[in-house]
């Protein structure tokens, strides 16, 4: 029997614990052992714990370091085969663990693989943060089968099909723990947003591969910590996309894609001030400012990495695809432009 933990990072989650932790503890003790990391929260989030669930392990980051260096700190403690990250604002459903532990065991090339993640509030629709697995386009940026921007999808069956993907989403990530450690786990300076996907291009890159398996369904509220308005979040989403294409990126690819993004970036930027997100375009600006001053560790971590040419690429422009185009639906998107 293959050795699993679920790990729920938790930071002043105390109300989504006590909604959705039962569900995880009722549909998942019986397949792997359920761990909360938490960020030193401040809302009796632990003391919550304690009293309720004390059946759980608990670790305890010293402060709140963020979800990259919060889940490293946390799994470095854990000695298992797979890991299972939960976001504490998903629920879970009967049968969750299983479907996806038994396809990965079908591949040991297969190093990471997330379920069908629906909306918690529109559950007949996919959720943003994830949906039926992710893909990048050639300029970096991240979409979604069934969830391009701010579009989200009915699901209708259209992917109920299992296949390979770019990246999977972090709010509910298998991965095998050995591969976890080999890779070196998340990037501690991305702090949030994007570390999956950092993750999954470097594993890739390592010659393994990310799935989506659509036999196990869970349930994302999304934006619990950080919601989708958050001029913070969009500093950190830009940010942590330049940190993850200077690393990962190929050296033939590498000078033109950036020049490209400064002139998209730059679009960015005036759509938020056209739409009164002044902060939002500063939050672009300091993005930008942040790449700058951190070249040089960027460039150091880039030197100890493997850059190739990697699958489920697409190869055009998925916001002028959108917005110019008006394309929807991922199935709308020509199949022969996706690497393989």
């Amino acid at each position: 029997m293959k050795k699993i933990a679920v790990v729920i990072l938790n930071w002043n989650g105390k109300v989504f614990l006590e909604k959705f932790l039962p569900h995880v503890i009722k549909y998942s003790k019986y397949d792997a052992e359920i761990i909360v990391a938490d960020n030193d929260s401040s809302d009796d989030s632990v003391e919550y714990l304690k009293k309720n669930h004390p059946e759980l392990r608990i670790i305890h980051n010293t402060y709140n370091v963020g979800f990259a260096s919060g889940y490293n700190m946390a799994l470095k403690q854990i000695d298992v085969d797979y890991y299972v990250l939960l976001n504490s604002d998903v629920e879970v459903t009967e049968n969750w663990i299983n479907p996806v532990i038994q396809f990965m065991e079908k591949d040991e090339r297969i190093a990471v693989c997330q379920p069908k993640l629906r909306s918690y509030y529109e559950k007949d629709k996919f959720e943003y943060a994830g949906a039926a697995g992710g893909y990048i386009d050639k300029y970096g940026y991240p979409f979604c089968r069934g969830r391009l921007f701010q579009s989200l999808e009915v699901d209708k069956g259209q992917y109920d099909d299992a296949c390979e993907v770019f990246w999977a989403s972090g709010a509910c990530l298998f991965i095998r723990a050995a591969l976890f450690h080999k890779a070196n786990g998340f990037d501690d300076d991305f702090f949030a947003h994007m570390e999956e996907i950092d993750l999954c291009w470097r594993l890739k890159n390592m010659g393994y591969k990310i799935m989506y398996c659509p036999e196990s369904t869970v349930y994302h509220v999304g934006g619990g910590t950080l919601p989708k308005t958050s001029s913070r979040k969009t500093y950190f989403n830009f940010r942590n996309n330049f940190f993850l294409l200077y690393k990962n990126l190929p050296y033939n690819r590498l000078w033109k894609m950036f020049l490209s993004r400064l002139f998209l970036d730059g679009l960015a930027g005036v759509k938020f001030l056209m739409q009164g997100g002044y902060k939002d375009m500063f939050a672009v600006v300091r993005a930008h400012l942040s790449f700058y001053k951190n070249f040089g560790k960027l460039r150091k971590k880039r030197k100890q990495l493997r850059q190739k040419d990697v699958s489920m690429v697409y190869w055009s422009n998925v916001a002028f695809d959108h917005y110019l185009w008006r394309v929807k639906n991922f199935s709308e998107f020509n199949p022969e432009k996706f690497s393989k």
